[in-house]
Protein backbone atom coordinates (compact mmCIF):
# COMPACT_ATOMS: atom_id res chain seq x y z
CA UNK A 1 0.00 0.00 0.00
CA UNK A 2 0.98 3.38 -0.64
CA UNK A 3 -0.05 7.19 1.07
CA UNK A 4 1.73 10.16 -0.41
CA UNK A 5 0.75 12.49 1.51
CA UNK A 6 1.10 13.10 5.14
CA UNK A 7 1.84 15.45 7.58
CA UNK A 8 4.46 15.62 10.54
CA UNK A 9 4.50 17.47 13.60
CA UNK A 10 7.19 19.40 11.50
CA UNK A 11 3.99 21.57 10.08
CA UNK A 12 0.69 20.70 11.68
CA UNK A 13 0.59 16.80 12.16
CA UNK A 14 0.88 15.44 15.62
CA UNK A 15 3.53 12.26 14.85
CA UNK A 16 7.30 12.64 14.43
CA UNK A 17 8.15 11.10 11.18
CA UNK A 18 9.71 7.68 12.36
CA UNK A 19 6.32 7.55 14.51
CA UNK A 20 4.48 8.09 11.53
CA UNK A 21 6.09 5.61 9.24
CA UNK A 22 5.93 2.83 12.34
CA UNK A 23 2.13 3.38 12.27
CA UNK A 24 1.93 2.59 8.86
CA UNK A 25 3.92 0.20 8.20
CA UNK A 26 2.01 -2.05 11.17
CA UNK A 27 -1.14 -1.18 8.80
CA UNK A 28 1.08 -2.50 5.72
CA UNK A 29 2.24 0.52 4.06
CA UNK A 30 5.52 0.04 2.08
CA UNK A 31 5.59 2.92 0.65
CA UNK A 32 4.97 6.66 1.83
CA UNK A 33 5.25 10.17 1.45
CA UNK A 34 5.66 13.22 3.75
CA UNK A 35 4.91 16.26 2.52
CA UNK A 36 4.58 18.51 5.50
CA UNK A 37 3.01 22.56 4.65
CA UNK A 38 5.50 25.01 3.42
CA UNK A 39 5.87 28.21 1.55
CA UNK A 40 8.22 30.71 0.89
CA UNK A 41 9.18 31.38 4.32
CA UNK A 42 10.52 27.83 5.19
CA UNK A 43 14.06 27.51 4.52
CA UNK A 44 15.02 24.40 3.48
CA UNK A 45 11.98 23.30 1.75
CA UNK A 46 12.52 19.37 2.39
CA UNK A 47 14.61 18.70 5.80
CA UNK A 48 17.92 18.31 5.89
CA UNK A 49 18.13 15.25 7.78
CA UNK A 50 15.48 13.63 4.77
CA UNK A 51 17.89 11.20 3.84
CA UNK A 52 18.56 10.17 7.82
CA UNK A 53 14.48 9.38 7.83
CA UNK A 54 14.56 7.63 4.32
CA UNK A 55 17.50 4.79 5.84
CA UNK A 56 15.47 4.49 9.37
CA UNK A 57 12.02 3.99 7.29
CA UNK A 58 13.56 1.25 5.19
CA UNK A 59 14.19 -0.78 8.44
CA UNK A 60 10.62 -0.91 8.86
CA UNK A 61 9.99 -1.68 5.33
CA UNK A 62 8.91 1.30 4.07
CA UNK A 63 10.32 3.26 1.33
CA UNK A 64 9.93 7.08 1.88
CA UNK A 65 9.71 9.03 0.10
CA UNK A 66 11.01 13.05 1.42
CA UNK A 67 8.55 15.85 -0.03
CA UNK A 68 6.96 19.05 0.58
CA UNK A 69 3.20 20.34 0.08
CA UNK A 70 3.31 23.72 -1.18
CA UNK A 71 0.30 25.60 0.92
CA UNK A 72 -1.38 28.91 0.32
CA UNK A 73 1.54 29.84 -2.30
CA UNK A 74 0.22 32.43 -4.89
CA UNK A 75 0.05 31.00 -7.96
CA UNK A 76 2.73 32.97 -9.85
CA UNK A 77 5.41 31.60 -7.59
CA UNK A 78 4.57 27.95 -7.91
CA UNK A 79 6.70 26.66 -10.11
CA UNK A 80 9.78 28.44 -8.61
CA UNK A 81 9.25 27.17 -5.22
CA UNK A 82 8.81 23.22 -6.76
CA UNK A 83 12.04 23.41 -8.64
CA UNK A 84 13.86 24.94 -5.16
CA UNK A 85 12.34 21.56 -3.65
CA UNK A 86 14.06 19.63 -5.98
CA UNK A 87 17.31 20.77 -5.50
CA UNK A 88 16.75 20.54 -1.52
CA UNK A 89 15.65 16.91 -2.44
CA UNK A 90 12.09 16.78 -2.36
CA UNK A 91 11.41 13.57 -4.06
CA UNK A 92 7.98 14.39 -4.40
CA UNK A 93 6.44 17.78 -4.55
CA UNK A 94 2.55 18.56 -3.86
CA UNK A 95 1.04 21.28 -4.48
CA UNK A 96 -2.28 22.22 -2.20
CA UNK A 97 -5.09 22.66 -4.60
CA UNK A 98 -8.44 24.58 -4.81
CA UNK A 99 -10.49 22.67 -1.95
CA UNK A 100 -14.00 23.59 -1.83
CA UNK A 101 -13.42 24.41 1.75
CA UNK A 102 -10.41 26.80 2.32
CA UNK A 103 -9.52 29.96 0.39
CA UNK A 104 -7.08 28.61 -1.65
CA UNK A 105 -6.09 31.23 -4.48
CA UNK A 106 -7.61 30.75 -7.64
CA UNK A 107 -5.36 29.63 -10.51
CA UNK A 108 -3.34 27.36 -8.66
CA UNK A 109 -4.78 24.16 -9.86
CA UNK A 110 -3.44 25.55 -12.98
CA UNK A 111 -0.66 26.72 -11.92
CA UNK A 112 0.46 23.64 -10.68
CA UNK A 113 -0.46 21.61 -13.06
CA UNK A 114 1.68 23.49 -15.73
CA UNK A 115 4.65 22.90 -13.69
CA UNK A 116 7.38 20.15 -14.87
CA UNK A 117 8.28 20.11 -10.96
CA UNK A 118 4.85 18.96 -9.10
CA UNK A 119 3.98 15.59 -9.02
CA UNK A 120 0.56 15.69 -7.03
CA UNK A 121 -2.05 18.29 -6.81
CA UNK A 122 -4.06 17.28 -3.75
CA UNK A 123 -7.67 17.90 -3.30
CA UNK A 124 -7.73 20.18 -6.27
CA UNK A 125 -11.79 20.71 -5.92
CA UNK A 126 -13.44 21.33 -8.62
CA UNK A 127 -10.70 21.15 -11.26
CA UNK A 128 -11.54 22.24 -14.61
CA UNK A 129 -11.21 20.05 -17.80
CA UNK A 130 -8.19 22.10 -18.90
CA UNK A 131 -6.16 21.98 -16.27
CA UNK A 132 -6.47 18.18 -15.99
CA UNK A 133 -5.41 18.00 -19.71
CA UNK A 134 -2.12 19.90 -18.74
CA UNK A 135 -1.48 17.44 -15.62
CA UNK A 136 -2.31 14.43 -17.84
CA UNK A 137 0.73 15.54 -20.68
CA UNK A 138 2.96 16.10 -17.51
CA UNK A 139 1.86 13.59 -15.72
CA UNK A 140 1.18 14.85 -12.49
CA UNK A 141 -1.43 13.38 -10.53
CA UNK A 142 -4.94 14.15 -8.85
CA UNK A 143 -5.47 13.24 -5.89
CA UNK A 144 -8.59 11.37 -4.12
CA UNK A 145 -8.38 12.00 -0.56
CA UNK A 146 -9.83 10.88 2.82
CA UNK A 147 -9.79 14.07 4.49
CA UNK A 148 -13.07 15.40 5.66
CA UNK A 149 -14.09 18.29 3.41
CA UNK A 150 -11.61 18.00 1.45
CA UNK A 151 -13.06 14.39 -0.10
CA UNK A 152 -16.88 16.55 -1.25
CA UNK A 153 -15.19 16.59 -4.82
CA UNK A 154 -13.85 13.49 -5.07
CA UNK A 155 -16.31 12.21 -7.22
CA UNK A 156 -15.85 15.10 -9.88
CA UNK A 157 -11.97 14.36 -9.51
CA UNK A 158 -12.53 10.90 -10.98
CA UNK A 159 -14.59 11.75 -13.19
CA UNK A 160 -12.62 14.20 -14.81
CA UNK A 161 -9.11 12.27 -14.90
CA UNK A 162 -10.74 9.62 -16.33
CA UNK A 163 -12.06 12.35 -19.23
CA UNK A 164 -8.46 13.59 -19.75
CA UNK A 165 -6.73 10.51 -19.17
CA UNK A 166 -5.32 11.92 -16.42
CA UNK A 167 -3.49 9.51 -13.46
CA UNK A 168 -4.96 9.44 -9.87
CA UNK A 169 -3.70 8.56 -5.96
CA UNK A 170 -5.37 7.90 -3.58
CA UNK A 171 -4.14 9.47 -0.36
CA UNK A 172 -5.24 9.82 3.22
CA UNK A 173 -3.82 13.68 3.99
CA UNK A 174 -2.60 12.42 7.32
CA UNK A 175 -2.07 14.60 10.23
CA UNK A 176 -3.10 12.43 12.99
CA UNK A 177 -3.22 8.25 13.87
CA UNK A 178 -6.71 7.92 13.21
CA UNK A 179 -6.36 9.62 9.91
CA UNK A 180 -4.36 7.17 8.80
CA UNK A 181 -6.34 4.29 6.04
CA UNK A 182 -6.91 0.75 6.10
CA UNK A 183 -6.86 -1.14 3.31
CA UNK A 184 -10.91 -1.68 3.08
CA UNK A 185 -11.02 2.20 3.67
CA UNK A 186 -8.59 3.07 0.43
CA UNK A 187 -10.95 0.66 -1.39
CA UNK A 188 -14.12 2.70 -0.55
CA UNK A 189 -12.44 6.26 -1.26
CA UNK A 190 -11.80 4.94 -4.43
CA UNK A 191 -14.58 3.06 -5.38
CA UNK A 192 -16.93 6.09 -3.38
CA UNK A 193 -15.67 8.64 -6.25
CA UNK A 194 -17.57 6.24 -8.59
CA UNK A 195 -14.82 4.07 -9.86
CA UNK A 196 -15.53 0.77 -11.58
CA UNK A 197 -13.55 -1.94 -9.63
CA UNK A 198 -10.91 -1.86 -12.24
CA UNK A 199 -10.05 1.56 -13.07
CA UNK A 200 -9.90 1.60 -8.84
CA UNK A 201 -7.32 -1.62 -8.60
CA UNK A 202 -5.33 0.70 -11.32
CA UNK A 203 -5.66 3.59 -8.60
CA UNK A 204 -5.37 1.57 -5.52
CA UNK A 205 -2.17 -0.59 -6.91
CA UNK A 206 -0.39 1.61 -8.15
CA UNK A 207 3.56 1.03 -8.40
CA UNK A 208 4.97 4.48 -6.71
CA UNK A 209 8.17 3.99 -7.96
CA UNK A 210 7.43 3.17 -11.55
CA UNK A 211 5.13 6.26 -11.62
CA UNK A 212 7.96 8.25 -10.19
CA UNK A 213 10.63 6.69 -12.82
CA UNK A 214 8.29 7.72 -15.49
CA UNK A 215 7.85 10.99 -14.98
Amino acid sequence: MYDLHTHTLRSDGELLPLELVRRMAVLGYDEVGIADHADCSVRPLVPENAAEIVASAARYGVRLYPGVELTHVPPEEIDRLAGRARVEGAVLVVVHGETPVEPVAPGTNRAACASDHVDILAHPGLITREDAREAADRGIALELTSRGGHNRTNGHVARIALETGCRLVVDSDAHAPHDLMTESARELVVRGAGLDARAAREVIDLNIAEWLKSR
